[in-house]
């Protein structure tokens, strides 16, 4: 049994890059795996990654680029995390879409939530790439734009170094504590920066819950998928 039927998985870049600059095919790899467990769980799967492992459009302007173009080519460099996500799962034998905000029809198809949500119906997992085809807007507001669109039960947030929504940075400060449970207006209210703010407040005002968790241990996002409490669950009420 599980807790949802439809799920939107948020990754950061720097997962996929194993902390450095690219892609690690191990790491990918191991990702994959996790991801084919949930579908072959029954779950229809969605994913949004990050780009922080090739680029950074706010980092790039803090290092004199144009924000906008800067924040394209952050987009591009999610497009090829989705297309080693793909392949890996593909290898898995779990059958896999990539469709993107901008279009390029060579290596995926365009953005069209109709057509996504129709095959996660037929069990594929859709990977979202581009970010929203526009500047300003991080993935973190993406994923719960699509995550929205798309029709999901929960946002996924898994992080890496983390295992949920803490007072403070725990890496930091040694008294921040873990919270098991918030609502969006908790977190806005107190500034919480493990996601971004007009994600919280998306997810907010339209009551959809969000669980922020561990990658570590393998395995982690199929346990919530089957409803186990790890890490923080954020929702609109208490």
């Amino acid at each position: 049994m599980t807790a949802y039927n439809r799920v939107l998985l948020k990754l950061s870049g720097e997962v996929f890059g194993g902390g450095k600059v690219g892609v690690d095919p191990d790491v990918v790899h191991k990702i994959a795996d996790e991801i084919a467990a949930v579908a072959e769980a029954g779950v229809q799967v969605a994913v949004v990654t990050g780009g922080g492992n090739f680029f950074r459009g706010a980092e790039l302007q803090q290092r004199g680029m144009d924000r906008v173009r800067a924040d394209y080519m952050g987009m591009l460099g999610i497009v090829m995390n989705c297309l080693a996500l793909q392949d890996f799962l593909e290898k898995r034998g779990i059958d896999t879409r990539v469709q993107t905000a901008i279009t390029m029809g060579q290596v995926a198809e365009p953005y069209i939530p109709r057509r996504a949500i129709r095959h996660m119906e037929k069990g594929r997992v859709v990977i979202f790439g581009a970010g929203m085809g526009m500047p300003f807007f991080s993935t973190d507001t993406v994923a719960v734009q699509r995550a929205l669109e798309s029709k999901c039960d929960v946002v996924l947030v898994a992080k890496s170094g983390v295992d949920g929504v803490y007072s403070a940075d725990p890496h930091k400060d040694p008294t921040a504590t873990k919270f098991d449970h918030l609502t969006y207006d908790e977190a806005i209210s107190r500034g919480l920066r493990i996601m971004d703010q007009t994600a919280f407040a998306l997810c907010g005002e339209n009551k959809l819950p969000m669980v922020v968790f561990g990658m570590e241990p393998e395995g982690n996002i199929l346990r919530v998928v089957q409803g186990e409490k790890i890490g923080t669950l954020v929702s609109a009420q208490n």
